[in-house]
């Protein structure tokens, strides 16, 4: 039987996704949005380019209708509004939250069986949404963030260096957001720690443009935001699950006592394979890089905390 896979949220990193998703080849694909018509249109345009492109992966579009997602191997949601001029942060939360509950019911009721993918923002927020209204086990329920944010970090040491992006590996763990935490003693080009390939300035300076990756985007559109990379990260993760590789990415992970961590999603290195999140790896952190990751899970507790105030 052939895999499906449903992204749900037409815009730029849903379409994109779909894109990817079906020029690798990796699974027939479901487009989801309530815009009337959007879906369909795009989906019918990937269609009309697949001669081209050679693929035989089959694109559908539907509005509002979760019943093509039947039987989804995973379900990408990218669902969600970007906070506007004059939005609160509590009008965002609140709204995202709506969003996110309709979708992971709407979808848990015909794919219930599928591994959920969480882009939406905030996304270690709308993780735990996710968990709660699908009702999935936590091993089935992930969150795209570490490896969007490695990938930059990649891109970044690769530039600093001139050397091949396939050289180079990355982990940044933690939230998605100002308090992630990039580690430069993990990340290496052709295994040779980036330590000891540049001084520490210029890894600081590197760290800090991946933390404020997503804005510098956003700086130069001056409206929208960052969707090429977000939709490749994506499917990384589904192409790992799709394919059983059991390749370990970071992700938005629920942690139950990992990293000293409790009943939060937060980015950790996760072994992915087609269970979902198999196993997550512990790395012995220094102190300081411990202290980095709990305080980038405060914020993120922080955020889950607003979420029930807001109820």
């Amino acid at each position: 039987m052939r895999k499906k896979v449903t992204v749900v949220g037409a815009g730029n990193v849903g379409a994109t996704a779909a894109m990817r998703l079906a020029e690798k080849e990796l699974a027939d694909v479901v487009l989801v949005d309530i815009l009337e018509g959007v879906p369909a249109g795009k989906a019918l345009d990937l269609m009309e380019a697949a001669p081209i492109e050679k693929h035989d992966a089959h694109i559908i579009g539907v509005t509002g209708d979760y019943s093509p997602a039947k039987d989804s191997d995973i379900v990408i949601i990218t669902a969600g509004i970007p906070r506007k001029p004059g939005m609160s942060r509590d009008d965002l939360l609140s709204t995202n939250m709506g969003i996110m509950d309709t979708v992971a019911k709407g979808v848990a009721a015909v794919a219930p069986n599928a591994v959920l993918i969480i882009v939406s923002n905030p996304l270690d927020a709308m993780c735990h949404v996710a968990y709660n209204a699908s009702g999935f086990p936590k091993n089935r329920v992930l969150g795209m963030a570490g490896v969007l944010d490695s990938a930059r970090f990649r891109a970044f040491i690769a530039m600093e260096l001139n050397v091949s992006v396939e050289n180079t590996h990355a982990f940044v763990l933690g939230g998605h957001g100002d308090t992630m935490v990039p580690l430069p003693r993990f990340s290496t080009v052709a295994g040779i720690p980036i330590t000891q390939l540049m001084a520490p300035e210029r890894i600081e300076a590197l760290v800090d443009r991946t933390r404020n990756g997503g804005a510098e985007i956003v700086g130069l559109l001056k409206t929208g935001s960052a969707y090429y990379a977000p939709a490749s990260a994506a499917v990384e993760m589904a192409e790992a699950i799709l394919k059983d590789k059991k390749k370990i990415l970071p992700c938005a992970a629920c942690l139950n006592g990992e990293y000293g961590i409790n009943d939060l999603f937060i980015g950790v290195p996760v072994k992915l394979g087609a269970d979902g999140a198999e196993e997550i790896i512990e790395i012995e952190l220094t102190d300081d890089e411990k202290a980095a990751l709990d305080n980038s899970a405060n914020a993120v507790r922080g955020l889950v905390d607003d979420m029930k105030r807001l109820g």
